[in-house]
């Protein structure tokens, strides 16, 4: 688990996002602030959608460890926490794919607008990484498997 930043209205903003460790998206979350609040909604997001791991890599962040360290107070068997910033370098590269798209947009007009095109984004990541599996899919190309699931024709 980390977080990236995502500039909207000139303002930085935090894109979490979690990877498992084959290198899979598992969840992310656009918020406006970096913080134990935060990273508490991002992790029971998380964990509601995909159940609880065993183990959490994340970076040297206070936040994310504090927020971890609440989660794990109320728990018998707690999440391991590792934060050993190697370990974390997959979700690192995975930044580098958001922000190659975003880059060239400059910026973000509105947060409502950066988080719905973040999804998209995220989406169509996935999708090329074969974690969407639609019924039929195999034989549509990338483009075509994002419209099948929007429910939309193809434009010409």
């Amino acid at each position: 688990m980390d977080e990236t930043y995502i500039k909207v209205k000139g303002v930085w903003k935090y894109l979490y996002r979690a990877v498992d460790k084959e290198g899979k998206t598992v969840d992310f979350m656009l918020t406006a602030k970096r913080d134990k609040e935060a990273a508490l909604r991002f992790f029971a997001k998380t964990m509601k959608a995909n159940g609880v791991s065993e183990k959490v890599t994340m970076d040297k962040s206070g936040a994310n460890k504090a927020a971890m360290d609440e989660i794990n107070a109320g728990r018998q068997t707690p999440i391991v926490v590792r934060q050993v910033k190697y370990l974390n370098n997959i979700v690192e590269q995975h930044h580098r794919a958001i922000k190659r798209v975003t880059r060239p947009m400059l910026n973000f007009k509105a947060f409502r607008g950066a988080r719905n095109v973040l999804a998209g984004i995220e989406l169509m990541h996935m999708i090329r990484k074969g974690q969407l599996v639609l019924e039929g899919s195999t034989a549509l190309s990338f483009a075509d498997q994002f419209y099948a699931l929007a429910g939309k024709i193809r434009p010409v």
